[in-house]
């Protein structure tokens, strides 16, 4: 076990995914937790005619933010390493594509996030990872 990515959206779900993901590396001196968030980009052509490059990065950085800072007071003081990251992209895609980048060995999610679909028993990022990834992947409700 190395490098364990640990998607978080700010739901109960991801922090109990997280907290899985760090009873998992614990014990392993070479493993180390990749926490990072995607945000979707914002998709309109118009938005970004009138909203500069700068302003859009500064508005993904501060929900990603936001959506890390449980995240981050949960690690803060564990002896695994851990690095964080605001990813924009897919969500699913994007989790993934960074997944293979880094070298993770492993995917710990949650089963259901803040999407806009609620009331599913598997969230539709988590089965659309599932289906992309070539690692193993642990759901965590």
């Amino acid at each position: 076990m190395n490098t364990v990515l640990v998607p978080i959206d700010g739901s109960e779900s991801s922090l109990n995914a997280l907290k899985a993901a760090l009873a998992m590396v614990g014990n392993h001196p070479e493993a180390a937790l990749r926490v990072v968030t995607v945000q979707p980009p914002i998709a309109s052509g118009n938005v970004k005619r009138f909203i500069s490059a700068e302003i859009l990065n500064e508005y993904y950085e501060e929900e990603g933010e936001k959506a890390l800072k449980d995240a981050r007071e949960l690690l803060s003081g564990v002896s695994v390493p851990v690095t964080f990251a605001v990813l924009v992209g897919p969500v699913a895609e994007t989790i993934v594509e960074h997944a293979k980048e880094q070298g993770c060995s492993h995917v710990v999610m949650g089963t259901r996030g803040l999407g806009r679909v609620t009331g599913l028993v598997l969230g539709s990022v988590a089965t659309k990872v599932i289906s992309l990834i070539d690692i193993p992947v642990t759901l965590v409700k």
